[in-house]
């Protein structure tokens, strides 16, 4: 009897622990109620007049989600309206979206405001806010999607939330989206990109600025329990560690998206853009901050941002999409963030290198180290003849190509004895738009390089070359061993170059003894690095040292 009292009791554990917290008894969906009806809700209101019932089919749910499926919800305030007001418009269509810019108060409605519209958040004076450093306007947005929901439009599959300064790829968003089930509970979005930034707050939290997107029933949940899940965190800082805090009281973990930024950086974003994950780009924030830019000696940042409208036209998947090309005759790699920049190395840098991005900029606690991020990066380029030539993408595109112009700037001369890209002044990129690209598994694009068939030279004395980018996913662009320039589909091209045909290439001895010496962390590198039995037979004639002696000196270098 005891045995059988103590099955039951477990049986009945067991049928509890089972169920997360905050999950209907049912499945349901939704029926939509007279707008006046739901927007007058309150911020305390006990009773809402969205019913719930048994699960039934949402119609048209075999559509493809599309941006009319989508309505953006966006904090913004009457304080910073005028100037923010600008980005937004950068990306909206009035007449294919939906949602709303939410303010704190009523602001001048202007002719040239493409017809936002706007909406004035509840009062939530009554909520509990105890954050010194903080602002409470962090109550008022977070509550946004749910005050969203209630404005009951009809179709909707997901809401998306973003800051007034945060620029959306409106197309790219719809294929993420599309790669999820918009009738189950999704939380999508990404962290920061400051390591400490996310300790601070959470790993597990979708970082407004970049934008996140919630599934509709979801919404639905989270707009049932927010006010009081709200009520229970009144010493935290902002609305999205607000939202995510009432995610994980209904069990719903954060799906990463990397294409989602957050950009809690300083300084140039070039070196974060010009090795984009291999994702579609959403979303960048920040960039109206002063010490932020993407192009050098852009003041205007709405300005520097109009300069994406061209190629998010020809082909909004591609955008940043890094390809890796070699040309073995000059000995350079190529990195091509397609529809921003192109860099030009001399040597040859592998592809697990070129795919992690240089530290151009600082965190958002101003840390310049390899701990300071929250992903892989690689260190400037310390030695003059590995800086790269940059070229950034121009306002003359064609249908079939983008023009990328050098970014001039001061050079040391390189010793290192092979051609230099400073005479190449254009680059153009060839590239057939793909829409689908992101329907098949992740993989970065092939390029190879075409001879130009422009002039080297014109009247104003600029050198033309080209780029040509025209390998697929499903191109057989793969790598065996050290045969890498030709089997990533490389064409050499004849590049224009001043360097003197006779001067004695360098060998590849020596260069791998220099690669090896610059390998050394700076902070680590001294003079003791710099003569080693290598370099002596490399550079002074020195005998080629035995296996024995390579041990004997290995040793010593560890027992000094």
């Amino acid at each position: 009897m005891a045995c059988l009292f103590i099955c039951m009791f477990l049986s009945h554990l067991f049928a509890f622990i089972d169920k997360p917290y905050y999950c209907p008894k049912q499945s349901f969906s939704v029926h939509q109620q007279d707008n006046s009806a739901i927007s007058s809700l309150g911020p305390t209101s006990k009773k809402t007049n969205l019913s719930l019932i048994a699960s039934s089919p949402i119609p048209n749910s075999l559509e493809k989600t599309n941006l009319s499926h989508i309505v953006f919800g966006i904090a913004s305030s009457a304080k910073l309206w005028n100037e923010r007001k600008q980005y937004i418009s950068l990306w909206w269509r009035p007449n294919e979206m939906r949602g709303n810019v939410w303010l704190d108060k009523h602001v001048k409605v202007e002719p040239n405001d493409n017809g936002l519209p706007l909406r004035i958040s509840s009062d939530t004076s009554k909520f509990k806010y105890k954050r010194n450093e903080g602002h409470r306007s962090a109550i008022r947005i977070t509550r946004i999607v749910s005050e969203t929901l209630r404005l009951g439009m009809k179709n909707v599959r997901w809401f998306v939330m973003g800051d007034d300064d945060t620029f959306f790829v409106p197309d790219n968003l719809v294929r993420v989206l599309q790669k999820y089930d918009h009738n189950s509970y999704y939380y999508i979005g990404s962290t920061s990109e400051s390591h400490l930034q996310n300790i601070d707050f959470s790993y597990n939290m979708a970082y407004s600025g970049g934008g996140f997107a919630i599934s509709y029933p979801l919404a639905m949940a989270l707009e049932k329990m927010q006010d009081k899940c709200i009520q229970r965190y009144p010493g935290l800082y902002g609305s999205d560690d607000r939202i995510q805090a009432c995610m994980a009281e209904l069990g719903v973990p954060l799906t990463k998206e990397k294409g989602f930024h957050q950009f809690d950086v300083y300084g140039n974003l070039v070196g974060l853009l010009a090795a984009h994950p291999i994702a579609p780009l959403v979303s960048l924030h920040h960039l109206d901050m002063e010490a932020n830019y993407i192009f050098p000696n852009t003041k205007d940042k709405v300005a520097a941002l109009k300069r994406f409208r061209r190629p998010m036209k020809m082909d909004s998947a591609g955008l940043m999409h890094q390809s890796i090309c070699y040309d073995k005759n000059q000995n350079w790699t190529v990195s091509v963030s397609w529809g921003y920049v192109v860099q030009i190395f001399r040597g040859t840098f592998l592809g697990r290198a070129m795919e992690l991005p240089e530290r151009t900029f600082v965190d958002w606690h101003h840390k310049a180290d390899n701990t300071a991020f929250s992903f892989n990066t690689r260190p400037n380029s310390m030695h003059k003849c590995q800086i790269p030539f940059v070229y950034y993408i121009s306002t003359a595109t064609t249908s079939a190509a983008t023009e990328y112009l050098l970014h001039k700037t001061p050079l040391q001369n390189c010793e290192w004895q092979m051609p230099t890209p400073s005479q190449i002044e254009i680059v153009d990129v060839y590239k057939t738009p793909n829409p689908y690209l992101w329907d098949k598994p992740p993989r970065r694009n092939c390029c190879r390089i075409l001879p130009t068939t422009k002039r080297c030279t014109d009247d104003a004395g600029k050198t033309t070359s080209e780029l040509h980018d025209t390998c697929t996913l499903n191109s057989t662009c793969t790598t065996k061993g050290d045969d890498l320039p030709e089997s990533t589909g490389v064409v050499p091209a004849k590049y224009p170059s001043k360097v003197n045909p006779h001067s004695p290439p360098i060998t590849d001895e020596q260069e791998d003894v220099i690669r090896r010496v610059l390998e050394i962390p700076l902070e680590e590198q001294s003079c003791r690095d710099l003569i080693t039995l290598d370099t002596l037979h490399a550079y002074c004639k020195g005998p080629e040292p035995a296996p024995e002696a390579h041990k004997l000196e290995e040793f010593s270098l560890h027992h000094e």
